[in-house]
């Protein structure tokens, strides 16, 4: 039990945050804490840098933003459509780059998502420059207004909780115990049998799908789908936030994208509006300079010496 005392708490502290912090932010947050949470499933145990996640995240809002806006299919209907969706971008953009390694892996991923970019920037479903604009709440289960803030964050939060809790699954069996196996030494791992090139292609499937249910849920919140989401900026920042709260870890991601979501919303009110992505790369420098293992990573260190 002491072992999930640390979630249980933090479970807590979010079931009450709504009533002390703005909701919409911290829908914000969760929103981005699952994506992170779902690209460091690849990053953080399988190994894989990918620069084309944005793909999948912003390609999920835009499709669950269709589906609702045009097709009116029910609100969790929608947000699973646009996951499905995901996943089967993150199969096709898989089976072209899993067997690449690297730098290669990544420019691939980089130029499938750049592709996306420009078939959403060019339909006209998407709205081009003005996004999709207008995207319904609806109802959960037929009964509860998504309109109202308060049952929408419990809503997000039931999403989140479900989306980390798969992937906690997921690098807590076997399959993940195999994926790490491969991350630390490719070869010994196919030695043993293992079909490698498999197991990175289904890890990438569950991450896409996964960032793409972070994605349509973000366009049920904001009611809008924008090329900001599917910009290969979104790719760079989902890194920098898994990297910042701790590769590898179940929790750093997630505390990653807090640190980020949070910096990025209270400096752009303020004198440093313009110098946002500065203080983020300085922030970025200074993790990877002096805390390799990021936020949780190096906390789960020095509770270690400790005790």
């Amino acid at each position: 039990m002491k072992k999930y005392s640390g979630y249980l708490i933090a479970l807590g502290l979010l079931m009450l945050a709504p009533t002390m912090i703005y909701p919409v932010f911290l829908m914000k947050l969760l929103c981005f804490a699952l994506f992170a949470s779902a690209f460091n499933l690849i990053l953080g145990y399988g190994g894989l840098l990918s620069f084309g996640h944005a793909a999948f995240f912003g390609g999920a809002s835009y499709i669950t933003g269709h589906a609702l806006k045009v097709w009116g299919l029910p609100t969790e209907l929608g947000i699973l459509f646009g996951a499905a969706v995901a996943g089967l971008m993150g199969l096709a953009i898989g089976m072209l780059a899993i067997r690449r390694h690297g730098i290669y892996f990544a420019m691939i991923t980089l130029a499938m998502a750049q592709m996306a970019y420009f078939l959403f920037v060019s339909s006209p479903f998407t709205g081009g420059e003005n996004g999709l604009q207008g995207v319904p709440r609806g109802t959960a289960l037929g009964m509860i207004d998504l309109q109202n803030d308060m049952s929408m964050y419990y809503f997000v939060l039931a999403i989140f909780v479900i989306g980390f809790l798969i992937i906690a699954r997921t690098v807590h069996s076997p399959f993940g115990q195999v994926l790490s196996a491969i991350r630390d030494n490719e070869d010994r791992a196919r030695s043993l049998g293992y079909d490698i090139e498999r197991y990175k292609l289904l890890a990438f499937v569950i991450s896409a799908t996964l960032a793409g249910l972070a994605g349509g849920t973000k366009t049920v919140v904001f009611q809008l789908a924008s090329l900001t989401d599917v910009h290969w900026h979104m790719s760079g920042e989902v890194v920098l936030m898994t990297l910042l709260g701790g590769l590898g870890t179940i929790a750093g991601p997630a505390v990653g994208a807090g640190i980020i979501i949070t910096l990025q919303n209270y400096l752009a009110s303020g004198p440093l509006a313009a110098w946002v992505p500065v203080v983020l790369g300085v922030i970025f420098v200074i993790c990877v300079l002096a805390f390799r293992r990021g936020v949780v990573g190096e906390l789960r260190e020095l509770i270690k010496r400790q005790f």
